[in-house]
């Protein structure tokens, strides 16, 4: 496997000249025409999504704004979210709220998209731990309940006023039992979501599987042991491929953990130990595979040949997929699994950042 090596004569003789000038302004017509159909189509278009834009539903005044941040980890504050859907492009979609953190993390096979601040029910009015269905979207809801109050981006959860939309943050549960969002942020997650996805709710209290009280960069699985994340010693892999048939393939590389993992449709498949060879940072990239391959041999699976990566993002400066592949060692075996396994569309990530959470830190899955 190389996973990051990747990207005529109009008129005859003897024709009248009149014949000629009535084409010419035929022409001419035609041409005009074309013109005044194609502004017509582009004003159409235009009117189209001035219109679609107005029926988005505006930011009510009391309701929080949203403040973007880069970093994927650490303390947010009230109406702070991260966002890089880019990071995993497809994929089943996973929510997960975290009421004793008033956070929410947004995973995409299994791989961390994005995560904000929330504000769920207040004393009386608590929001229920569980696993939920998305019922309903609607961008524009006012509450029946409660005097017509302006939900945007509601995704409804329950069928008795439980729901996930815009609202005001003040860094506390004050809701009615909904789960309040930042604006933008809101806005972002309903256009990544569809009806039928999951949202799972842990309260502290309810066994819920999924979620953690401080979920890490990488989706814990349903059935999630202990063994799974078991130390692994040099040039030692996992790989269960059996865990999940088909589906897209995120593969992440993690300097801190000295790890590669790999998730298909949302569960881990495989892990292997990673060697760093060289001074410096990986850095953070994101690479998709391309179809095809090159004339080199992979540096990381012997007697195949290397494969075609685009780049996708990096953060700081952007360094060829092949000149990282030539600092990693894994296990060869393990390599040509891998190599075998993985399509066009494969998406991998490096970064320096570990993925799965310090067993010290809040690194107990409820349930």
């Amino acid at each position: 496997m190389q996973p990051f090596e990747y990207f005529g004569e109009i008129v005859g003789a003897g024709r009248d000249e009149s014949l000629l000038a009535d084409a010419e302004v035929s022409a001419l017509i035609t041409i005009h025409v074309s013109d005044s159909c194609m502004k017509f189509l582009k004003i159409i278009a235009l009117s189209i999504a001035l219109l679609t834009t107005m029926q988005a539903m505006q930011q009510p005044s009391a309701h929080t704004k949203g403040t973007p941040t880069g970093k994927p980890t650490g303390p947010l504050r009230p109406g702070e979210y991260w966002w890089k859907p880019q990071l995993s492009p497809s994929g089943p979609l996973m929510v997960l709220v975290s009421i004793p953190q008033q956070t929410m993390h947004v995973y995409r096979n299994g791989i961390l998209i994005g995560r904000s601040t929330v504000s769920t029910g207040s004393k009386g009015h608590a929001t229920p731990g569980g696993v939920f269905t998305i019922l309903e979207k609607n961008r524009e809801h006012y509450s029946k309940k409660y005097n017509n109050a302006p939900m945007p981006n509601m995704q409804r959860l329950t069928w008795t006023g439980i729901a996930m939309h815009s609202g005001n943050l003040p860094g506390y549960p004050a809701s009615h039992g909904c789960i309040r969002l930042p604006f933008d942020f809101s806005q972002l997650l309903f256009s990544e979501t569809s009806k039928g996805g999951t949202v799972v709710v842990g309260d502290g209290k309810t066994p819920v599987p999924y979620l953690a009280s401080n979920p890490g960069l990488m989706l814990a699985p349903k059935d999630f042991t202990p063994a799974m994340l078991r130390p692994l010693a040099d040039n030692d892999y996992d790989w269960k491929p059996e865990r999940s048939s088909s589906g897209p393939i995120t593969i992440v590389v993690s300097a801190a953990d000295r790890a590669l993992y790999v998730y298909r449709n949302g569960n881990p498949i495989g892990r292997a130990a990673v060697k760093i060879e060289g001074r410096g940072s990986l850095g953070d990239h994101v690479f998709s595979l391309l179809a095809g391959t090159t004339d080199r041999e992979s540096s990381l699976a012997p007697g195949r040949a290397a494969r075609r990566w685009m780049s996708v993002t990096s953060s700081g400066p952007s360094v060829p997929a092949e000149k990282i592949a030539a600092r990693l060692r894994i296990n060869p075996e393990f390599a040509n699994k891998v190599y075998d396994t993985i399509e066009p569309g494969t998406t991998v990530i490096i970064t320096d950042q570990p993925v799965v959470r310090s067993r010290g830190n809040s690194a107990i899955l409820e349930g």
